[in-house]
């Protein structure tokens, strides 16, 4: 807010002509009070404004390291905060590394369970294992070399391909007998 020299001249206690060096600084020191009283209307919103210089100033200067202070507490605590984000993200990356390893650990274990579970692919002969007997002294005497007794058919079910057993694509794929 400046003061125009209009302004001045329109004040009854301005005995001064405009343009004279005593005009000159009373113009100077309006404008340094219309500062102060703002100053004041800053730090004090709200309350009647101070007359004393000094005490606006002590009051700005307070509040200016107030403000400092709080910006430096700001500052340590945005510190803080970036280096525990720093450390979750180093936790989130371990525990995904973790995860994945636990992935791979199970679908290692799973396929061991599978393998351990399913059946043979290959079972051998009866005969073909090693006998408690000898063929050739059957085979002297004409007797007929004893074998041991197969399971019943049922038990070969669990090799069968699953395909093979599904019966309900049978008309599809054989036609009807008449």
């Amino acid at each position: 807010m400046m003061l125009r020299l209009k302004d001045i001249e329109s004040r009854p206690e301005s005995s001064a002509p405009p343009g004279t060096k005593a005009c000159r600084e009373k113009l100077r020191r309006d404008r340094l009070n219309e500062r102060f009283n703002e100053l004041c209307a800053i730090l004090e919103p709200g309350k009647p404004p101070k007359a004393d210089k000094v005490a606006i100033l002590s009051d700005a200067a307070r509040l200016m390291s107030q403000l400092r202070a709080e910006a430096q507490k700001l500052k340590q605590s945005n510190e803080s905060l970036q280096d525990s984000i720093k450390s979750l993200k180093a936790e989130k990356s371990e525990l995904r590394d973790e995860k994945t390893r636990l992935k791979a650990e199970r679908e290692r274990l799973e396929q061991m369970l599978k393998d351990v579970s399913a059946p043979a692919r290959f079972v051998p002969h009866p005969a073909a294992a090693t006998p408690s007997f000898h063929p050739a002294a059957f085979a002297q005497a004409g007797k007929f070399v004893p074998y041991p007794s197969y399971p019943p058919p049922a038990a070969f079910w669990q090799w069968i391909p699953p395909t093979s057993l599904d019966t309900s694509k049978d008309p599809a794929h054989w036609p009807p007998v008449a």
